[in-house]
């Protein structure tokens, strides 16, 4: 495996539980996409993201091919699959070994998940929309597995210095509360600009803390990397405008 197009998640997840997340280094695309891209709908050249999307199956050594997913940034999580169909929601799990749950992104938080069994995983693809719009409470729901039972890692995303936000983030955050506990901790993630009134800097990682601990998942690992700040690892649209995606990749082994 070509190590260096790879991030391999720091967590304590069981032996049998492979994640991923790709890297913008090398590959096929050109451009504004030059790299890794492995998203087909930003634009790029299709037979670059088709070479990408094979190296990585060729690589990583993947059992089926992931089940991708067309993202709208709503709450929607659905099974995966291995039957090659793209499905419209922004998460999705299986208990089903060798199937492959994955997330695009590019700023947007995801989210990997599993149970300490390795029996149960998912991905989540979470922006400020779909976080605050429940995707992340509605996808753990949606398992099998007591939240007490889950490990998440959080993949790479826009940093606390980067995310800058208007009131309308923050209102979508705090209408988002389940509990006063929760609307505290929300609270505490958004710094008001020094420069900029009616402007807060976010940080989209104590975010999705705040929403887990709440749901009752306490064992959150990753968490530490800026998709703004960090150009060579990584493709953000904030940054850039037209780019590429990483791809954050789960599954079972057979």
């Amino acid at each position: 495996m070509a190590a260096d197009h790879y991030l391999t998640p720091d967590w304590p997840a069981p032996a049998n539980v492979r994640a991923y997340v790709t890297l913008r280094r090398d590959g096929h695309s050109e451009g504004a996409y030059k790299g890794f891209n492995l998203a087909d709908h930003v634009g790029d050249v299709p037979e670059a993201v088709a070479a990408n999307r094979e190296q990585m199956k060729q690589e990583l050594g993947l059992p089926s091919g992931p089940q991708w997913l067309e993202q709208i940034h709503s709450d929607k999580a659905v099974q995966a699959h291995s039957d090659g169909k793209v499905r419209t929601a922004d998460a999705s799990f299986s208990a089903e070994k060798g199937v492959v749950c994955a997330v695009l992104t590019a700023d947007c938080l995801p989210l990997l998940v599993c149970n300490r069994d390795g029996t149960e995983v998912a991905a989540i693809h979470a922006g400020w929309r779909g976080l605050t719009g429940g995707v992340i409470r509605e996808t753990i729901g949606a398992m099998s597995s007591a939240p007490e039972d889950l490990l998440v890692w959080l993949g790479p995303a826009i940093g606390p210095d980067a995310f800058e936000c208007g009131v309308d983030v923050l209102e979508a955050a705090f209408e988002s509360s389940m509990s006063e506990a929760h609307a505290e901790a929300i609270g505490k993630c958004f710094v008001p600009h020094s420069r900029k009134p009616l402007h807060f800097l976010a940080d989209i990682y104590a975010l999705g803390r705040a929403e887990l601990a709440e749901l009752g998942v306490t064992q959150v690992s990753g968490g530490d990397r800026c998709t703004v700040t960090e150009e060579t690892e990584f493709f953000s649209y904030r940054r850039d405008g037209d780019t590429g995606r990483m791809a954050s990749l789960i599954w079972i082994e057979k």
